[in-house]
């Protein structure tokens, strides 16, 4: 009886693997490993945030405008749901940077009740430094090291 027991637990065993849902010791290197770089990238990036005057908030909402990808500019639900931040939240957030001179509000000319978001010169201007400084950082750490990261975790079922 303890046999088929034993036999049991291991076909469970050997049927987890396959299903992917056992862990092994190098998936959780590679999981630290790439938490680990993309707090350094964070950490690297809100630093230069400050160097120009903004907030690490400040500075993804100026991306999250430029950067908008949908048909027409983004809007204050927009920025919302880019930062996972409540709408009334992101209505703050850009009345500020529009004090700053960072933003500015454009009506839909076809629904007076939808407001745009729209980068101003000096919006641009931060955004642009900071991009290039954020892409640099990137470009510092070889492509190389990112795929071999990823392909360390492998496939679903490999054991």
């Amino acid at each position: 009886m303890a046999q088929a027991k034993k036999a049991q637990r291991s076909k469970v065993v050997t049927s987890a693997r396959r299903t992917g849902s056992a862990m092994r010791d190098s998936d959780y290197a590679a999981l630290a490993q790439f938490r680990y770089q993309i707090r350094s990238f964070l950490a690297f990036s809100e630093a230069a945030a400050v160097k120009q005057g903004l907030t690490p908030t400040q500075h993804q909402a100026l991306l999250g405008i430029k950067g908008f990808v949908r048909p027409g500019p983004a809007t204050v639900g927009d920025v919302a749901k880019f930062l996972l931040i409540r709408h009334h939240s992101a209505v703050e957030l850009i009345n500020r940077l529009e004090k700053l001179e960072l933003v500015s509000r454009v009506a839909d000319p076809e629904d007076a009740r939808r407001v745009h978001l729209r980068l101003a010169k000096k919006g641009e201007q931060k955004l642009q430094a900071l991009s290039r400084k954020n892409l640099e950082e990137l470009r510092r750490v070889p492509s190389s090291a990112l795929s071999r990261l990823l392909k360390s975790f492998g496939e679903p079922g490999d054991a």
